[in-house]
C-alpha cells in the first residue's frame, strides 16, 4: 500500500491519492486500504512511513563497506548514513560505485513512525575527505536512481504544512536522520556539530529541491561535482582549506553548463 501511495503522489499529486486509487494501483480488493488506514491522516502516515523506509535504504545501502545491521537513515534533509559507513567508504572508488535499489519491505503498523537506526557506535576521528566521500555517494545515489522519491517527498512535505497532525508525524519520522549526521560532523572535528549538521541539512534540501523541481531539474550533478560542493561546505565549517575536490579543476560552483549545481 505504501508503494502504491507513493506512486500515486508522483503521478497524480496529492489530489490523486485516495483509498480507492491505492486499492486499484496495488491490485487489492476494494476497501482493503480503508481497512488498513481508515482516515485520510492514516493514509498519509502510511505514505510517510514508506517514504522514510525507502530513503533509508537508498541513502545507507547495504553494499557500503561496514554498513552492517539495520538500514541507517537520513535526516529531514535526506542525507546521511552511519558514521561507520563513512569511516570505511574511503576504500571505495570515487566514481562508478555500484548502486543498490531499495528493497520492498512491509509497511509498518498505522499510527507509528518509522523505526530509526540504532545510535551510531562509538568511533574514532573522521577525516573530512572520508565524510565528503560518504555524503556525496549517498546523495548522488538518491538524485540519480531514485528521483521519484524526491517528488513524493516534497508532495508530503507541502501537505504537512497544511495539516498540523501530519506535520507532527512527518517531523517525528524525519528526526531519525538527525542523530547520525550530528555524530558524523562531531567525529570530523566540528566544534558545533548540531549547528553544522543543520547547515548540511539545509544545503542538501536546497540542492534536492532544485534538482527535483527547481531551476536545475533537467540535469543531475555528477558525484565529483557533489563531492566538490560537500568539500567546500565542510572545509568552510571545519577548517582545512577550500577549493576543488581531488582531481577536479572545476566543480558544482564553477560549472556553467546548465547542470544542477552543488
Amino acid at each position: 500500500m505504501g508503494d502504491a501511495a507513493l506512486d500515486l503522489l508522483v503521478e497524480r499529486g496529492m489530489r490523486g491519492l485516495t483509498h480507492r486509487a491505492v486499492d486499484e494501483r496495488a491490485g487489492l480488493p476494494q476497501g482493503s486500504t480503508s481497512n488498513h488506514a481508515r482516515t485520510r491522516q492514516a493514509l498519509l502516515e502510511t505514505a510517510v512511513r514508506r517514504q522514510v523506509q525507502l530513503e533509508s535504504q537508498v541513502l545507507t545501502p547495504d553494499d557500503l563497506p561496514g554498513a552492517a545491521g539495520p538500514p541507517g537513515t537520513v535526516g529531514s534533509s535526506g542525507t546521511v548514513g552511519t558514521a561507520r559507513a563513512a569511516e570505511e567508504v574511503r576504500d571505495r572508488p570515487r566514481d562508478g560505485a555500484p548502486d543498490g535499489a531499495p528493497g520492498r519491505t512491509p509497511d509498518g503498523a498505522p499510527g507509528t513512525a518509522p523505526r530509526g537506526p540504532s545510535e551510531p557506535a562509538p568511533h574514532g576521528p573522521l577525516d573530512t575527505d572520508t565524510l565528503v566521500d560518504a555524503l556525496s555517494l549517498a546523495l548522488h545515489r538518491y538524485l540519480t536512481d531514485h528521483r521519484a522519491l524526491l517528488v513524493s517527498r516534497y508532495e508530503l512535505a507541502l501537505e504537512a504544512t497544511r495539516r498540523p497532525e501530519l506535520r507532527a508525524f512527518f517531523d517525528a519520522a524525519g528526526s531519525v536522520f538527525h542523530g547520525p549526521l550530528v555524530a558524523m560532523t562531531a567525529a570530523a572535528g566540528s566544534p558545533e556539530p548540531e549547528r553544522h549538521a543543520l547547515s548540511l541539512i539545509a544545503w542538501c534540501e536546497g540542492l534536492m529541491f532544485s534538482c527535483a523541481a527547481g531551476s536545475f531539474h533537467a540535469a543531475v550533478p555528477s558525484r565529483a561535482e557533489l563531492r566538490t560542493g560537500f568539500e567546500e561546505l565542510l572545509r568552510g565549517m571545519l577548517g582545512g582549506g577550500t577549493g576543488p575536490g581531488r582531481g577536479e579543476s572545476t566543480g558544482a560552483a564553477g560549472d556553467r553548463g546548465g547542470r544542477c549545481r552543488a
